[in-house]
């Protein structure tokens, strides 16, 4: 029985939340035992090396881009910067599950903030699920509570890094190709990561810290290379909602490997969070359809 172009891009969708998500289990298992900045560094420069093979093996690389695109994936690079370091730092000290459920806020985020910034459409159903949403996103981060730290602000500034980083690319020429953007990006963190361990003391790269860090570049290859492969075939309408199985992945390794387990109030937070991300999605499909048959009209 042949495999629908849907069922193959829902596939890739969670093959790919799957590569990010076991990319970030794998940074996890190394805090305390390597510097961030030098995790990050490492594991870099095998991902570029990655990427770029990717990208002449797909023949998708192009440099000759004009002054305005340039910089905009500089903008977009420095965003990827802050992102991967808050990220990150809240990784390392905070469950992996919360700090997943925070980011499934992104859909919100970025259409709240493509709406307010952007003057896209956004309707008050919509409006109105974004902003229940965000109170999924209090009931995981507690502000107020014991569970509340430091690393709680740094799991929601990477998120409004990321919210800025989608929508500095949303201003790129659909010419522009995403594995050109995503190389000078993941150039740029390893260079800047390069330069930040230089101020600290490096740990020494044992079989298992490079076992891992082996791992979580290959991982994070794998989600690069399932992405942009899943812009290739079915409707992403369909598709998209399936990028929510990475919270599934993240609660399964984080009770497998790391013996966490998110408390009632957080596991509520994200099934809010979830709920109205996919209502968000189902409903800019449903306008997206309605604008196709007016054009056709």
């Amino acid at each position: 029985m042949s495999v629908s172009d849907n069922m193959k891009g829902a596939a890739l969708m969670a093959g790919s939340m799957a590569g990010f998500t076991f990319n970030d289990a794998c940074m996890k298992a190394l805090s305390g035992d390597v510097p961030l900045s030098q995790a990050v560094f490492l594991r870099g420069v095998v991902t570029c090396l990655m990427l770029y093979g990717l990208g002449l093996a797909l023949r998708s690389l192009s440099f000759r881009l004009g002054y305005r695109e340039w910089k905009l994936i500089l903008l977009r690079s420095l965003a990827e910067m802050g992102a991967t370091y808050c990220f990150l730092s809240a990784l390392f000290n905070m469950p992996i599950a919360n700090v997943t459920a925070v980011l499934q806020a992104l859909p919100l985020t970025i259409a709240l903030a493509a709406w307010a910034f952007m003057g896209e459409p956004l309707g008050w159903r919509r409006l109105f699920a974004i902003l229940v949403g965000f109170v999924g996103v209090v009931l995981i981060v507690k502000p107020g509570g014991d569970g509340f730290t430091l690393w709680s602000v740094y799991a929601l500034a990477a998120v409004g890094f990321i919210t800025l980083r989608d929508l500095i690319v949303r201003k790129m020429s659909p010419a522009t190709p995403s594995m050109t953007v995503a190389l000078v990006a993941s150039i740029a963190i390893t260079v800047a990561f390069g330069f930040a361990s230089l101020g600290v003391d490096w740990a020494p790269v044992t079989p298992r810290s490079g076992g891992l860090l082996t791992l979580s570049a290959a991982f994070i290859f794998m989600g690069y290379l399932f992405s942009v492969m899943v812009m290739r075939v079915g409707d992403i309408g369909f598709i998209a909602p399936f990028r929510y199985t990475g919270l599934i992945w993240a609660l399964i390794i984080g009770l497998i490997f790391f013996g966490e387990w998110p408390d009632w109030v957080t596991l509520v937070g994200a099934g809010i969070v979830v709920a109205t991300g996919l209502f968000t999605l189902f409903r800019e499909r449903q306008v997206s359809q309605r604008a196709r048959a007016k054009g056709l009209l």
